[in-house]
């Protein structure tokens, strides 16, 4: 199974959008761009919202039949690890492996010094061209390098053969995940991490690495840009060589998780994936569920209600939401309207405050984040919120695809 140079990943929480993102895909094809999709639904999404990966996949392949969709299509388990790993293997063709937490966690001292001398020779001359950030490593970086991460992808192995055992090798795709880690990859340590995956036979088609700024919950990038478009960049001129020394799968590609609304750097990802023709797999989950909002309060009635009430719910059980999502978001509760205020406005202030759209005066990205993190209140609502859905689906579709399309596809993907 090969993924396909371009990948978007199209997390559909409740599993009622999958049409309206499959039209997205279908208008990219008629600009001339094909990008296939990749529904990925984590382990912790699952529990909050009280689904099995088996309702993904009846949802996606619903939603293929409905489209004509003829391409290939991926359902990923995404962020799995050992224990969670299989209940996704009957559903699941596209598996991320999230390592993080063993990442700074030392493997056995033989084993991280049979990996320094088996890199040994890149002491001599460690040339990337175009990277200017790697030129030479000593055996103490490599020695350095393999006690924060040949642990973690030592892990990712096992996760991979576990996998493979089951389903066999050729039948799904592989991505390694380390962008959850504390701090950014190097080029120097993204190349021996590629190096280290090569010698624990893993397939790989995708790499997460976490990028220099912050990534965080439905919101644009908080960062140094420049130094984020020269870390790309440097990024795709490793995987290259990483290919060729190391010989990986020569589809392997980047992958940037959290990558709805980083409207700051589409243009700069555009950029580097021409120059370099290049892949690229963009994971956008959380913004389908926020159109969600945004359609319910545009129909408005008993829609905007319930999304009004979501809100208040959220507000008032902030701690409960936000703390497994505390890395990834930044919300300044001061500058949360008040559940009253929110219940008081129009359709038009609720979708202004809640889209991403900062040329609008009323846009709130700490209300954003909120609701981000808040689709358990929506989980729990059960009947009453799936039954809304279907009764504005129009209006939700059309915002989805929309929002899909003109906002994450054609400035990543065809250019503006």
């Amino acid at each position: 199974m090969i993924l396909e140079k371009y990948s978007i990943g199209v997390g559909d929480r409740f599993g009622q959008q999958g049409a309206a993102q499959l039209r997205a895909l279908q208008q990219a094809e008629q600009r001339g761009i094909k990008i296939v999709p990749v529904w990925n639904k984590s382990y912790r999404e699952h529990t909050t919202i009280g689904t099995e990966p088996s309702d993904t996949r009846r949802a996606v392949d619903d939603a293929v039949k409905e489209c004509g969709w003829r391409d290939s299509y991926y359902v990923d388990a995404d962020h799995i690890s050992l224990k969670t790993v299989d209940l996704f293997l009957d559903s699941s063709d596209f598996f991320t492996l999230d390592v993080a937490d063993y990442i700074g966690k030392t493997a056995d001292e033989k084993e991280v010094d049979s990996f320094v001398k088996s890199m040994s020779k890149f002491t001599a001359s460690f040339p990337i061209p175009g990277v200017q950030t790697t030129t030479k490593v000593t055996e103490e970086d490599l020695y350095a390098i393999g006690c924060k991460y040949l642990l973690a992808v030592k892990e990712a192995g096992s996760v991979y053969r576990h996998i493979a055992k089951k389903k066999g090798a050729s039948n799904f795709v592989t991505e390694v995940s380390t962008d959850e880690a504390n701090e950014p990859q190097t080029p120097a340590q993204l190349f021996f991490i590629l190096a280290a995956i090569a010698q624990q036979g893993i397939p790989i088609q995708t790499i997460a690495p976490k990028f220099t700024g912050r990534f965080l919950k439905g919101i644009d990038y908080v960062g140094a840009v420049e130094q984020f478009a020269a870390e790309f960049e440097e990024d795709l001129l490793v995987i290259a060589h990483a290919i060729k020394t190391f010989e990986l799968p020569k589809n392997l590609k980047l992958s940037v998780h959290s990558g709805s609304d980083k409207f700051t750097l589409y243009p700069l990802i555009h950029r580097a994936i021409t120059k370099h023709n290049a892949g690229l797999h963009l994971k956008t989950a959380g913004t389908t569920w926020l159109e969600e909002l945004v359609g319910l309060a545009l129909f408005g009635g008993e829609g905007q209600a319930i999304a009004q009430a979501i809100y208040t719910q959220a507000y008032e059980r902030i701690d409960e939401l936000c703390k497994p999502y505390e890395s990834v978001i930044d919300i300044d509760r001061a500058r949360l309207p008040d559940p009253r205020t929110v219940s008081g406005w129009s359709s038009g202030e609720y979708v202004t405050a809640l889209r991403n759209d900062q040329s609008k005066p009323g846009y709130n990205p700490h209300f954003r984040q909120l609701l981000h993190v808040g689709y358990k209140v929506a989980a729990e609502m059960g009947s009453r919120y799936l039954a809304m859905l279907k009764k504005s689906r129009e209006v939700v579709a059309e915002g989805v695809t929309e929002n899909l399309f003109l906002r994450h596809i054609v400035p990543v993907f065809i250019g503006s």
